[in-house]
């Protein structure tokens, strides 16, 4: 048995959560990946997954091996990119997880960083806001873009790096379209835009905390919507197919400007701002790769684009 490989086989179970989903990020055979758990659990003398029909977790004692494999597996990537790397050429792996609502802005980061270092490889990953805190607590995650407002005493030590304030936009169906692509509305307040049908995210997510809480702040209580969904790109296809607006952070906003049959109101009373920043754990020793995303991360280059891309009305700002 390899021990390093049975150990990646692990974290990737625990990623995926799933025999077959893990083995085809390994790009092995889900018996293959199946026979290497097995061959694990056989060379320590402890069950390391619950058994079931299906992935059910991992015992106690599987918890405490996947703590270690991750350990060694972070320890092995460090080791591997500085002995590739030089000081102005780091060269590796670099794995973000980004809230949907901020993967425009982590996408346009990933390219960016990629076209000054060549030899880092992104790995961009949508995750919800409990995903990132503990991909960045288990080091599955160099970084995460996401709220600072949610970190508290009583997570993991996180070390923060400012970006930018998520604002808010009602984003209508415009008819008939305008040949220049979405166009940017007068200002509307939240009480007005809870009279109108719309698609949120679902609660589960943090973003839907953040709007609910400006409706309840507006008009005394949270709209009914009339669509929910989990999936970032349903909210500009619901306002285009007609009947219902919703609302969008500058970011959405920015990355829907194509779209002449959008029209994007920004919303006021009370004007929302939440910051947006790039988390890592505070006690992760970086590699190279995550010091040169950090650089470029307070970079006036990339500050310029954030501005232009996700800044309060970039659109505006933009067209204007």
């Amino acid at each position: 048995m390899n021990l390093f490989v049975s150990l990646k086989y692990l974290v990737a179970l625990d990623d995926h959560r799933h025999f077959g989903r893990a083995a085809l990020a390994c790009h092995v055979t889900q018996p293959a990946l199946s026979n290497a758990i097995k061959a694990l659990e056989a060379s320590f003398g402890v069950a390391v997954v619950k058994r079931g029909r299906s992935f059910a977790g991992f015992t106690p004692e599987g918890e405490r091996i996947l703590v270690s494999a991750r350990q060694m597996l972070r320890e092995h990537e460090l080791l591997q990119q500085d002995l590739l790397s030089s000081a102005d050429a780091p060269r590796g792996n670099l794995v973000i997880g980004a809230i949907p609502t901020a993967m425009p802005v982590a996408s346009r980061f990933a390219a960016l960083l990629r076209l000054r270092h060549p030899g880092i490889r992104p790995v961009l990953r949508s995750m919800s806001s409990v995903e990132i805190e503990t991909g960045l607590e288990s080091l599955a995650l160099d970084l995460g873009l996401g709220y600072t407002e949610r970190l508290n005493d009583g997570g993991p030590p996180l070390r923060v790096v400012p970006q930018y304030d998520e604002h808010y936009f009602l984003l209508c169906r415009r008819d008939p379209p305008a040949a220049g692509g979405l166009q940017f509305g007068a200002e509307i307040g939240w009480a007005e835009a809870a009279a109108e049908a719309l698609c949120l995210l679902s609660p589960e997510m943090h973003n839907r905390t953040v709007v609910d809480r400006a409706f309840v702040a507006a008009c005394g209580q949270a709209p009914q919507p009339a669509i929910e969904t989990n999936a970032i790109l349903t909210l500009a296809q619901s306002v285009q197919a007609g009947g219902v607006c919703s609302i969008m952070p500058g970011a959405l906003v920015g990355a829907v400007q194509a779209y002449g049959d959008l029209e994007a109101r920004p919303l006021v009373a009370p004007r929302i701002e939440v910051p947006i920043a790039f988390m890592l754990h505070g006690n992760n020793q970086p590699s190279r790769t995550l010091e040169a995303a950090l650089a470029f991360a307070q970079d006036a280059e990339w500050l310029a684009q954030l501005k232009q891309h996700a800044g309060p009305l970039a659109g505006l700002a933009s067209t204007g």
